[in-house]
């Protein structure tokens, strides 16, 4: 990995900053098919592009996804969809129909199969996968990535579009796009923060063995963009 493919922010809140001038640049180019992340940093972001990009982001272009969500209804405090409507959606002028959410309160299996019909029906196909313009991911402490976890790496070799997956600790069941969706998209950015993350950054980006059993480590984009979007806390253990 090319040391321009990462960007260390002051912090998370920095961090933000940078990741929504990207999505900024990307919905004003043109329509844009952007998968997004649950989790406590991209939380910021969406305060970021609310409170500051509520009128400089062309929002008619931009068609929100999912990379994963919990099984869950939308208005359970553990959905990523609610995260999103309730920081970003609510506050910025996208059009309803260009929501395109994870139906965490179906069936599991029922709901894979619906939404990656539903994906292969809106975004365009290339090299025989959807492909998205752009697929934010955050990263576990133990090398997962959307709900791909370490014990389910068949999910990166998946020929389907998404798979169901179960958390190796609670059990919950999740919806994941697979591996071959994540790496066939035109842009992919791995958005990280914090101190617990620093090991598992490192361990990827300066390819230490231990990273193979890490699903993160494993997302390479076959003709697209990998990015590093770290704060200080992240790279503590990079070489400089």
């Amino acid at each position: 990995m090319n040391q321009s493919d990462i960007t260390i922010f002051k912090d998370a809140s920095a961090l933000a900053l940078g990741m929504a001038k990207v999505i900024q640049q990307a919905a004003n180019e043109g329509n844009k098919h952007i998968a997004l992340s649950g989790g406590s940093t991209p939380s910021i972001l969406f305060d970021v592009l609310a409170a500051d990009y509520a009128f400089d982001l062309k929002w008619s272009n931009a068609h929100l996804y999912w990379g994963d969500e919990r099984c869950v209804p939308p208005f359970n405090a553990q959905s990523n969809y609610l995260a999103a409507k309730n920081k970003l959606i609510d506050h910025v002028a996208i059009p309803t129909q260009n929501i395109h959410r994870i139906r965490g309160e179906n069936d599991p299996f029922q709901e894979a199969r619906r939404y990656s019909q539903r994906v292969k029906t809106l975004v365009p196909e290339i090299n025989g996968h959807p492909q998205f313009d752009l697929i934010i991911l955050g990263l576990g402490t133990d090398g997962h990535t959307a709900s791909i976890f370490p014990d389910q790496m068949d999910l990166l070799t998946a020929d389907d579009i998404c798979r169901v997956a179960t958390h190796p600790e609670s059990g919950q069941k999740r919806i994941s796009l697979t591996g071959k969706v994540l790496n066939n998209a035109k842009s992919v950015i791995f958005l990280v923060s914090g101190a617990s993350k620093a090991d598992v950054v490192q361990n990827i980006i300066e390819r230490k063995a231990e990273a193979a059993s890490y699903p993160a480590s494993h997302i390479q984009p076959i003709t697209g963009k990998l990015t590093w979007l770290l704060d200080e806390a992240a790279a503590a253990k990079l070489k400089k």
